[in-house]
């Protein structure tokens, strides 16, 4: 009997720890097939809708597919619903510093932007795409400064945030994805297609937090037990 309760005991608490370490991905995704306009700082806005998910957000991952035009000209920034606080500068005149004021001259993002990829805006110290489409996965820029500053101080930006700021946060509400072209010359960018994938830890539910009493009260019942035997002996 002994043994029976403490392999019920030991199954409940192995289910609890697993219900722990679960996520959940749900992929928004929008085909705009938009130009961005050359030259033009009010850019383009797209907006997921995001709705009925439980619990908070463990990761975010941003894809972008972006065609032609002049990446170090590119400034783009997601932000999540209205009172989350949940901001990440993703795009912000890649491979623009102090030495090569105009930044990089390849044209087009096909990239998977995630906190756990290296820094996008020096990939070419990584990976030269030879003038075509970057690839790839990579972290966020998270130079959140104006886009218009000196390349002095994008050497200067020390303090890179990626998508922290939306770690723990309730999901659910209007995010909205903003990009322009900053710099005039290149030509313009196609935005091709955008998702974003949001990962979430489930809230413990009503059938976990049972188990955990009864694995509780297993294990008080079991303690019980021996200390009698032990006051026999």
């Amino acid at each position: 009997m002994k043994k029976t309760l403490l392999i019920a005991t030991v199954g409940v608490w192995a289910m609890l720890a697993q219900a722990q370490v679960i996520t959940l991905t749900n992929s928004y995704p929008l085909t705009p097939n938009v130009v961005i306009p050359d030259a033009n700082p009010s850019g383009l806005t797209e907006t997921f809708g995001v709705s009925g998910l439980s619990g908070s957000i463990a990761n975010i991952q941003v894809n972008l597919d972006i065609t032609g035009g002049f990446n170090g000209d590119l400034y783009a920034y997601l932000a999540g619903p209205a009172g989350s606080g949940g901001f990440a500068v993703l795009l912000n005149r890649v491979g623009l510093t102090a030495s090569n004021p105009y930044g990089y001259a390849d044209s087009g993002f096909n990239i998977t932007l995630d906190d756990s990829g290296p820094n996008i805006h020096t990939y070419q110290t990584s990976v030269n795409p030879g003038g075509g489409q970057l690839t790839g996965f990579w972290a966020p820029d998270g130079r959140n400064i104006d886009p218009l500053s000196s390349g002095s101080a994008f050497d200067a930006a020390s303090t890179l945030t990626g998508f922290q700021s939306f770690l723990g946060i309730v999901p659910n509400g209007t995010w909205t994805l903003f990009i322009a072209d900053m710099s005039a010359g290149g030509g313009a960018e196609d935005l091709t297609g955008v998702t974003l994938n949001i990962m979430t830890v489930p809230e413990p539910s009503v059938l976990a937090l049972t188990g955990l009493g009864l694995a509780g009260g297993t294990l008080l019942f079991l303690r019980h037990r021996q200390q009698r035997a032990s006051r026999r002996g």
